[in-house]
């Protein structure tokens, strides 16, 4: 296989430095929150239908950020539609717009596939930026109950401490025992310590798998209340076991969460704007472009030297200042 060289990003956000003749929306020097990273043809059927996020499977010409054969955003310059570019309000930053992606993605999935409502609970496994997100964003739509899941426990605090009411740490799998197995006593589990209920205000409307996980899947099929919904968002292996019989006597909605659609950048930047949404405390790391390849580092390792966890890391283009996002 031939390795060839791509620029990466596609969280970001920038300063104008030109725009077309035909342009109005936005200006040279205006700051633009959330290069919205995915242009489409905007003419076929997916496209006027609202559905242009899919990937080439519903929009066939979708151009998108650091996706091969198309560089990314960590550059001085990068163009786009001029509707993909979102002001930003005077009171955010740059730093704040880079992270209108990710929260968009949080938006696509928990009021809009979610259709979570206020006094409701939520359930979100995996503690990573989405899954965090995802949690603030039910905060902020008030959501009465929400549960963190992770198998980290220093994840599992700070979700406690920024948007969870509730966090469960599942316990080890047993030697030999299969991932449909675990999913059950780990379901159990749950229920037993946080007293979910299959029916009424102990059960749980919605259930949110950032991780990908295979048994986080299975876990939280079981554990979201009869007529609940189920929205995937993370992914890892394509192909996996979930009970069918249990979706079928709940009449669970599954639903597939892919990027983010039509609106959700506007409420996403509204969110922040309001202080409704806190995404400062999300960034753990900050470097300068001369050093991108050890933020890429330590996130993959999940943490830096020091050992400090590693959750959101920001690097600026060239020539741009650190402290000046």
């Amino acid at each position: 296989m031939a390795l060839t060289r791509l620029v990466l990003g596609h969280e970001s956000a920038g300063v104008v430095s030109k725009v077309g003749p035909s342009v109005t929306n936005v200006k040279v020097g205006d700051r633009v929150a959330s290069m919205e990273p995915a242009a489409t043809c905007r003419k076929c059927e997916a496209c006027k239908e609202g559905r242009y996020q899919a990937s080439m499977q519903i929009c066939p010409d979708i151009v998108c950020a650091a996706t091969p054969p198309t560089d990314g955003t960590l550059a001085r310059y990068y163009r786009l539609p001029s509707d993909l570019a979102y002001p930003i309000p005077p009171n955010l930053s740059l730093e704040d717009g880079a992270m209108m992606e990710p929260l968009s993605v949080a938006v696509h999935a928990v009021p809009k596939l979610g259709d979570l409502r206020s006094k409701q609970s939520v359930a979100v496994f995996g503690c990573g930026p989405v899954g965090l997100l995802c949690m603030a964003v039910a905060k902020a739509l008030g959501a009465s109950r929400i549960i963190a899941i992770d198998i980290i426990p220093d994840r599992l605090e700070f979700a406690k401490a920024y948007a969870a009411t509730d966090i469960f740490l599942p316990p080890s799998m047993d030697k030999g025992e299969s991932g449909v197995a675990f999913s059950m006593r780990n379901a159990q589990a749950m229920k037993e310590k946080l007293s979910i209920a299959e029916h009424g205000p102990r059960a749980i409307d919605l259930v949110l798998d950032a991780s990908g996980a295979e048994v986080c899947i299975q876990t939280g099929i079981r554990i979201a209340k009869s007529g609940g919904a189920f929205v995937q968002v993370g992914i890892d292996n394509p192909d996996i076991t979930i009970d069918m019989f249990a979706v079928l006597c709940k009449e669970l909605v599954l639903k597939g969460s892919f990027r983010y659609g039509p609106g959700d950048y506007p409420l996403a930047i509204a969110l922040v704007a309001s202080g409704k949404v806190d995404v400062k405390s999300l960034v753990s790391h900050r470097f300068p472009f001369t050093q991108a390849w050890e933020a890429f580092e330590i996130t993959r390792n999940g943490k830096s030297p020091d050992g400090k966890g590693v959750i959101k890391v920001i690097v600026p283009s060239p020539d741009v200042d650190i402290n000046e996002v």
